[in-house]
């Protein structure tokens, strides 16, 4: 007989579980124009064990809360609406809704609104963050 690995199941029983993530819609129709906002769908929160899933709305002219920075996981977006500016390991490209955006672990990278709208993207990230570390590391351009 062969031993089949065991898998992990959801924590489904930790306070906060919900096989059904809801946006909460009306807090993000009020925000103020220049106002950034991330609600987080999937976390240590709520029963995550190997990934984090926020969706998150940024105002034109806003970005990344960090500048250019790095985390120890991968960082992936997927852009729902409007279009997103991004530098990622010193290259800069305009990404439209409907694509998905790629930030290697360690890879320095940002991302900025330059539109006239808001943008709105789901981030992921994996593994799931040490919730014990800084979530990202801020790069020194000058440095590199």
């Amino acid at each position: 007989m062969i031993d089949q690995p065991e898998t992990a199941q959801p924590d489904t029983d930790q306070p906060g579980f919900a096989p059904v993530r809801a946006v909460d819609r009306a807090k993000f129709a009020a925000l103020a124009p220049d106002e950034r906002y991330s609600q987080m769908l999937l976390g240590h929160d709520n029963g995550a064990r190997h990934c984090s899933i926020a969706y998150i709305q940024t105002p034109p002219g806003g970005g990344s809360p960090e500048g250019l920075h790095t985390h120890e996981g991968d960082q992936i977006f997927f852009v729902l609406q409007g279009t997103m500016s991004i530098e990622v390991d010193g290259a800069e490209h305009s990404v439209e809704a409907g694509n998905l955006i790629v930030f290697p672990a360690g890879v320095p990278h940002r991302n900025w609104n330059g539109g006239t709208e808001p943008t709105v993207h789901l981030a992921v990230n994996a593994p799931l963050p040490d919730p014990a570390k800084p979530f990202a590391r801020r790069v020194n351009p000058a440095s590199g």
